[in-house]
């Protein structure tokens, strides 16, 4: 199986980081040209991750994305969720004909409303049981200092689905499998948004006391959406009865894909939505904390996104939607988080 990387941010470099390691030949597609020369001479990424060095013999480097797209079999997408429509509207209808995707996108499309298996099914009749999700509390940053992390990977058929994991298992890297597409992506949404909430908490001055309920009110939250959303086996402490406890547990929502995430992220210096977050409880504007962190911060569109999304599923998700109106409908972060002390339990 040849992989196909599109987007050279750094979880797409860190991606491409773990199938290098692995012995993969690959295609990479980068935008930018002055990167992708850079990376063809100097063997490393100049700005992300650009401690982590290639084998750039076992590395296509493009700017023709129709070409990579021919030339591999599975694509994995990693790409910031607000730019993949204008990446792939240009894109034949039947480009995507016999391909498998992997998504490591954590975001809804923010011109639709869309996860990206919805957008791909509606834009270019690319079936779910193609479709795989890699998701979990995993930095960048720790994939190139190559301290041990955990990933899931999710399709809706799970010999696929391992025989695609398999390829990203190292030293360094444990993969983990479920077939829980939608469950996944919507926890990674939501995570992204409750970490812009702990970041604010933090620029407020709030302690690791008050943080430590904020999480795990945000944890009750996310469940509470997934159910409505229909999403099941979220329930924590139990686990399907095959399994021993002599042995793995069977996955259920205390599991490092949903849960774990959303600690990491919401703890996590390495978190740009936790650092975004801490800006705005500073006193930053939207605009000036844009302009500081200088990378996409998913939660931020997603906050607006999921807004809309739960007016359809009617979850009651009491702080993701204060943190949507801090941000864009101009509340006062403080007073904001005056109104959410007052719903913690």
């Amino acid at each position: 199986m040849r992989f196909g990387i599109i987007g050279s941010g750094s979880w797409g470099t860190a991606l491409v980081k773990i199938l290098n390691d692995n012995l993969h030949s690959l295609n990479w597609w980068i935008r930018n040209p002055v990167i992708r020369d850079h990376l063809q001479k100097k063997s490393h990424n100049p700005q992300y991750l650009s401690s982590v060095f290639f084998d750039t013999s076992r590395i296509l480097l493009t700017g023709n994305l129709p070409s990579l797209i021919a030339d591999s079999d599975c694509l994995v997408i990693a790409v910031p969720s607000a730019y993949i429509e204008e990446i792939f509207e240009t894109l034949p209808r039947n480009i995507l004909k016999g391909k498998k995707i992997l998504s490591a996108v954590k975001g809804i499309l923010p011109g639709q409303n869309l996860l990206l298996n919805d957008y791909l099914k509606k834009q270019f009749q690319f079936p779910h049981d193609d479709y795989y999700t890699v998701m979990g509390p995993c930095h960048a940053e720790e994939i190139a200092a190559e301290k041990l992390s955990y990933l899931t990977f999710s399709g809706n058929a799970v010999p696929s689905t391992q025989e695609i994991a398999s390829n990203f298992t190292s030293d360094y890297l444990n993969t983990l499998i479920n077939t829980d597409i939608y469950g996944v992506q919507y926890a990674a949404v939501l995570k992204n948004i409750y970490a812009l909430g702990a970041g604010m908490a933090h620029g407020l001055e709030y302690g690791d006391n008050f943080l430590s309920v904020f999480i795990a009110n945000c944890a009750d939250e996310m469940a509470g959406f997934l159910h409505k959303a229909g999403i099941s086996h979220i329930e924590v402490g139990i686990h399907e009865a095959s399994a021993s406890v002599h042995e793995k547990k069977s996955a259920n929502y205390a599991a490092s894909v949903y849960l774990g995430d959303l600690l990491v992220t919401c703890y996590s210096l390495f978190s740009r939505n936790r650092t975004f977050g801490n800006m705005i409880g500073k006193g930053y504007t939207v605009h000036a904390a844009k302009l500081e962190l200088n990378m996409v911060a998913e939660g931020y569109n997603a906050s607006q996104c999921l807004y809309r999304i739960n007016e359809q599923f009617r979850a009651d998700i009491p702080i993701a939607d204060m943190i949507y109106r801090i941000l864009w409908q101009n509340v006062n972060v403080r007073e904001g988080f005056k109104h959410l002390e007052t719903l913690m339990v």
